[in-house]
């Protein structure tokens, strides 16, 4: 199987996306896979998909981190929620979030009550060599990102836990953990 084709029955995958009435919002830790597993999940449902990371950016004319820097956390945050809830409205197919969108009460009840949420769960380990590719991720800078991430898992679990719906992401090709969450879903449908 290439890391590209799914190992569920087409039809299968038909009716699930048939059946999805409402966005699917994938929540978890940076370097879970969102916004990769987040476009092959949105082609294999034939849905859009929209990082709201980017949609942040575009709209604010800044990077997360150039936001994080001038204004705060609490701005992105707050920002964060507003481009969510728009995405959400809207009825984009497939939204990938920032690792804290799920954390911010509002954010995660507008998700849980508009939407299907989706953790997708990882190894600390999985996590840190995934982060370590870039750059780019302002909460890691200024530390040990295994420590950071250690406790960023610590503290998020109980807010990621109140998904509908978890899948594990391991090292492997990205579609195994797309055909995980269409199981998942087909299951909670």
């Amino acid at each position: 199987m290439s890391d590209e084709a799914s190992s569920l029955d087409p039809a299968r995958i038909a009716d699930i996306a048939k059946r999805l009435d409402r966005p699917v919002v994938l929540v978890g830790l940076m370097g879970v896979g969102k916004s990769t597993v987040g476009r092959r999940l949105a082609n294999a449902v034939s849905r859009d998909f929209v990082d709201a990371d980017e949609a942040i950016e575009e709209a604010a004319q800044r990077s997360v981190s150039e936001i994080f820097e001038e204004f705060g956390e609490a701005y992105f945050r707050d920002g964060e929620r507003r481009v969510i809830a728009r995405l959400v409205e809207e009825g984009t197919g497939v939204i990938a979030t920032g690792g804290g969108a799920f954390v911010d009460a509002e954010t995660r009840a507008l998700i849980l009550d508009s939407a299907i949420a989706v953790w997708i769960d990882a190894e600390l380990e999985t996590l840190v060599e995934r982060t370590g590719r870039r750059n780019t991720r302002p909460l890691l800078r200024n530390g040990d990102p295994a420590e950071i991430l250690g406790r960023l898992l610590t503290e998020r679990r109980p807010h990621y836990s109140q998904a509908q719906v978890r899948v594990v992401s391991c090292d492997g090709p990205h579609m195994r953990t797309v055909d995980a969450i269409l199981e998942e879903l087909d299951t909670w449908l």
